[in-house]
């Protein structure tokens, strides 16, 4: 026995059941109360359609007790309707994400589920089976019919499905493309989040039991009939001692006998269809629990009313797949008739409620699914017979004449005949309309026991058939705990690091996010404030010598004949004029003419260029660069190759930057200002840009990936002062540098911000030229980037008033340096900066506020030099969980780092070997490079999995067939960009860019503990 606990009181319950079985073993009959009007409810159904027995489990704050699996220690507690989340509960149950691919989905694991899955397994299709019950069989679990003489479950048993089977799973979506998603509960606790893609599907989803809207249908005690043989048969629960059935259907005759059978008293039947009797009305103890059922004039004593007022076909995932029903004059309830999807219903989802008949149904349907999807031809199969009766129709009954305010068409949301009377003496028809009027199927059961019902009930007020209400997704309730899976925390998203990351934690940095990147804010020492420690690391930017790590920058490899004609045509000035070995700030526009990016570029050589993009920009520039070329110049020879996590960046900045420069590149010391060198750094073959961002001295180191570490502690070890992002900001402020995405908001021209000396008026064309002659981006009276002084630092996006009129707002505001984007002003106006009702008077300036002249760019000689610098050792980006991975291993899966091996990505020509990656596009790993290939040695890290277990390792967060990988693809893993190569049947490679390593290699570690 299991011991759990129901509003504090003891009980016991057997292994097996749910709560709501348990509850009504233990004499529970009031699980809660309505929602609006109080009044007490018991368990009505046995399944995810409950509307009463809602309950709180745990960090649950509303589940239904019928799909509550009962465990020992449990603890659950009733509710007036609704839920209400417990701020301190503690939730470690674990949840996930996996995807999966077949050719035959099978949804339902009852008799024509069942069936399906068979039928499509044996000729050798894929199949995937899913069921929301903890195991196979479908109502078969819950009923009495024998097969072929024998129990129905020995048929269950018997069956060899060729299938993934998925028990406690619930799909609660159906979208385009066979795209199915679903809800997994796990024993472990936590649930799964499965996304599906299928050539077929088969709906086998069953149909749900109706009530009939009487006068004091929603008392305790009153229950579906199909429910109440659930408890007597399934868990040996009895729902009560006397029962009367409303068989409006043959299936209130099956209750009723196995009700009997199991011990129930059988007070009477009621059968519309036999002498047009109905139920009247019930009565009620104080409790208002049932005592009594009213038969016409007659008064019945009963604890139990079982009604059968009919099947709904749960056609919930066919209309979600824009399927459309039809309603059936026979049936009365809506069945399938339009298929949207690649899809087939089966077995009593469409209406089909005979047990030999729907098996029947499934084998046709999975055969055919199979063969649809391209497996072989179908094969006939053995359907067993089955002792039922041949079904009449149900009555054709949806509401009992009598006290319509006392007749609920909805039980969660109280909704009664009253209210949908009310709606329609409005003259609303439409089933949508009345929905909303009455909130009537917006509950915690999505109209599965009221939406039909509402109808109805509809249809027998106005004359007129009524269609259903919209079924949307999700079918059941799921929580967004689920949703996000273990994307929460540090894996909310993925998050990008540079190599030298860990060196900035240990110095206690602070970081902020720009784009998915984790770059340093600021450094402070000893308890200081963030303002103490940016004024710090300015000081020794501009006094001495600073570092900063820049290697978020985009970097963009341009190569071919006609990559200057190209960047021409992107930039807004010339690149063709520049000499190699040189570098140009240059500024790109969209086709509106407003700002879109800026960077530097430097000419590698005659046909190669390195062109930098803002960080956040990177992956958008690409996009821009691809766009145009293969859109509109196609007949350019040019490719661009993203070099961003190939290359590590130390800026070195300040009047003393040389000092440092002279002892890690000495070849570089004397480089003129906007010039680069290809040298020797600290060992290692890097590059050294002469750039300033800041105004003073400043030299961009870049090296391989793996050894940025190495040179950033270097570099500090020298004397350098750490600075970030907060600092740069202020450093750039002050020379009037704009940020693009900050000081501008793409309705910013280049004259906008005081850069016409940038528009080119000696090429004939580039991108924006033509907006950029557009009357309003030439007119006067244009916001433009103005400098504004004042006695307080001014909140940025404080708008600029003068006499009452808007003028602009603030774009960067830091001590000393505020830019603001104004129109209408001259230098020396006074103004208003207005903020949360705070007023400051600012006078406009120009935007320049340090150095006019340029005079501190060259800095200091760097003197003499003795130091004596170690080689730069390289540190892979996966080396920090070398230990982690090997701890995590074990026989069925195992991870590890591959150790470095040089790659290039090779654009044009097929070089005979490598991973094509696109169209003229390929990853060459190990070997020699040839001419125009680009060296990306630096650029991805690549792990191994391998292992019986690594494709269930992968599934959880890799949307690709993985089952079916023949080669490699390039795809996402843990929505992070990877190429995925299959070395062996149970051994797979993941590429991934360096500076998501960190991330990703935290997901697998986290995939392994599944």
């Amino acid at each position: 026995m299991l011991t759990f606990t129901f509003d504090g009181r003891t009980m016991q319950g057997r292994e097996g059941d749910t709560l709501a079985a348990a509850l009504l073993r233990n004499g529970v009959r009031i699980t809660g109360h309505s929602v609006d009007l109080g009044r007490p409810r018991g368990v009505f159904s046995a399944g995810s359609e409950e509307p009463n027995a809602l309950v709180k489990v745990g960090p649950d704050p509303m589940v239904a007790a019928t799909t509550v699996e009962l465990f020992d220690g449990l603890a659950a507690w009733s509710l007036r309707g609704k839920g209400r989340i417990d701020l301190d509960a503690v939730d470690d149950r674990r949840n996930d994400k996996g995807y999966l691919h077949c050719d035959v989905l099978v949804i339902g694991g009852g008799p024509a589920g069942l069936a399906a899955a068979h039928a499509a397994g044996e000729v050798g299709a894929r199949v995937i089976l899913m069921d929301d019950q903890p195991r196979l069989g479908g109502d078969l679990l819950n009923s009495k019919v024998r097969l072929d003489g024998a129990p129905a479950l020995d048929w269950v048993d018997a069956l060899e499905l060729k299938a993934r089977v998925l028990t406690r799973t619930t799909a609660i979506g159906y979208y385009d493309h066979n795209y199915v998603v679903a809800v997994e509960r796990r024993a472990r606790g936590g649930e799964r989040l499965w996304h599906v893609r299928a050539r077929r599907v088969v709906l086998a989803t069953g149909a749900h039991e109706r009530s009939i809207a009487f006068p004091g249908n929603d008392r305790p005690g009153v229950m579906l009939a199909s429910a109440a043989r659930t408890y007597a048969n399934r868990y040996g629960a009895l729902p009560g001692s006397r029962a009367v059935v409303f068989a409006c259907a043959d299936s209130g005759y099956e209750a009723a006998r196995d009700l009997a059978e199991a011990g129930v008293e059988i007070a009477e039947i009621v059968d519309p269809r036999v002498d047009g009797s109905v139920v009247t009305g019930t009565t009620a103890d104080a409790d208002g629990v049932l005592t009594g059922v009213r038969i016409g004039d007659l008064h019945v004593e009963a604890d139990l009313l079982a009604v059968a007022g009919g099947w709904n076909p749960a056609i919930h995932l066919f209309s979600q797949s824009q399927g459309r029903a039809r309603f059936d004059e026979e049936l009365q309830a809506f069945v399938p008739h339009l298929s949207a999807q690649a899809e087939r219903s089966a077995g009593a989802c469409r209406g089909w409620y005979g047990t030999a008949e729907a098996i029947a149904d499934g084998y046709t349907a999975g055969s055919q699914a199979a063969e649809l999807a391209g497996i072989r031809e179908r094969e006939v199969f053995h359907v067993p017979r089955s002792d039922e009766d041949e079904l009449r129709p149900p009555a054709r009954l949806w509401v009992v004449e009598g006290a319509p305010e006392q007749a609920f068409v909805d039980l969660h949301r109280d909704v009664t005949v009253a209210d949908v009377a009310r709606a329609a003496g409005t003259g609303m028809r439409s089933a949508e309309h009345i929905k909303r009027y009455t909130t009537a199927g917006t509950g915690a059961d999505q109209g599965k026991t009221s939406g039909v019902l509402v109808a109805g009930v509809v249809s027998a007020l106005t004359g007129t058939q009524a269609g259903p209400t919209t079924f949307r997704p999700p079918y059941a309730p799921v929580s967004f705990a689920t949703l996000a899976g273990r994307d929460r925390g540090p894996l909310s998203d993925p998050i990008r690091t540079t190599s030298m990351h860990d060196a900035h934690v240990a110095r206690g940095a602070l970081f902020e996010d720009v784009g998915q990147w984790k770059r340093p804010w600021y450094f402070p020492q000893d308890g200081e404030s963030m303002h103490d420690a940016v004024a710090r690391e300015c000081l020794a930017a501009r006094t001495d010598v600073a570092a900063m790590d820049a290697s978020t920058l985009g970097k963009i490899d341009i190569r071919g004949g006609d990559a200057a004609e190209f960047l021409d045509r992107i930039y807004t000035n010339l690149f063709s004029t520049l000499a190699v070995g040189s570098c140009r700030y240059g500024l790109m526009c969209k086709a509106d003419g407003m700002v879109f990016d800026d960077g530097v570029t430097t000419r590698l050589a005659e046909d190669r260029f390195l062109m930098t993009t803002t960080t956040g920009n990177a992956a958008a520039v690409l996009d821009w660069l691809e766009e145009w070329h293969q859109t509109e110049w196609p007949s350019l020879d040019v490719s661009f190759t993203s070099v961003t996590d190939h290359w590590a960046t130390v800026a070195v900045v300040g009047p003393h930057a040389r000092r440092i420069i002279a002892a890690i590149a000495p070849d570089a010391v004397d480089l003129p200002f906007m010039t680069f060198s290809e040298t020797t750094v600290m060992g290692v073959a890097g590059r050294v840009f002469r750039i300033s961002f800041s105004g003073e001295l400043a030299f961009e180191v870049n090296v391989p990936w793996a050894y940025g570490r190495a040179v950033w502690e270097a570099v500090l070890d020298l004397g350098a002062v750490p600075y970030g992002t907060e600092t740069m900001h202020v450093l750039r402020a002050e020379k009037g540098f704009a940020i693009v995405g900050q000081d501008t908001d793409g309705t910013v021209t280049p004259q906008d911000l005081g850069m016409s000396w940038i528009v080119s008026k000696r090429k004939p064309d580039y991108v924006g030229k033509r907006s950029h002659a557009r009357p309003d981006t030439a007119r006067t009276g244009r916001k433009r980037m103005v400098g504004l002084l004042a006695d307080v630092v001014v909140p940025e996006g404080a708008q600029v008033v003068s006499d009452g009129s808007m003028l602009g707002h603030v774009t960067s505001s830091y001590p000393g340096a505020t830019l603001a984007l104004v129109k209408d002003v001259v230098v020396g106006d006074r103004l208003v900066a207005v903020s949360d009702g705070v007023s400051t008077p600012v006078t406009v300036t120009e935007p320049v506020f340090y150095d006019k002249d340029n005079l501190r760019r060259d800095g200091e000689d760097a003197g003499q030099v003795s130091v004596e610098v170690s080689p730069a050792q390289a540190i892979s980006p996966a080396s920090a969980f070398a230990s982690r991975f090997a701890e995590a291993s074990n026989e069925s899966v195992r991870l590890r780092e591959l150790p470095p091996q040089p790659m290039w990505e090779v654009r044009g020509e097929d070089p005979g070997r490598g991973l094509r990656l696109g169209p003229a596009w390929w990853l060459v790993v190990g070997g020699q490079a040839a001419d125009g290939w680009v060296d990306v040695s630096g650029q991805r890290t690549v792990l191994e999995l391998s292992g019986p277990d690594a494709v269930e390792v992968l599934i959880t967060g890799c949307p690709a067939d993985v089952e079916r990988l023949d080669g490699h693809v390039q795809t996402l893993l843990a929505k992070t960009g990877v190429i995925l190569e299959r070395t062996d049947q149970d051994a797979f490679r993941i590429y991934v860019r360096s500076s998501f390593t960190s991330y990703l290699s935290e997901w697998l570690l986290g995939a392994l503990n599944r």
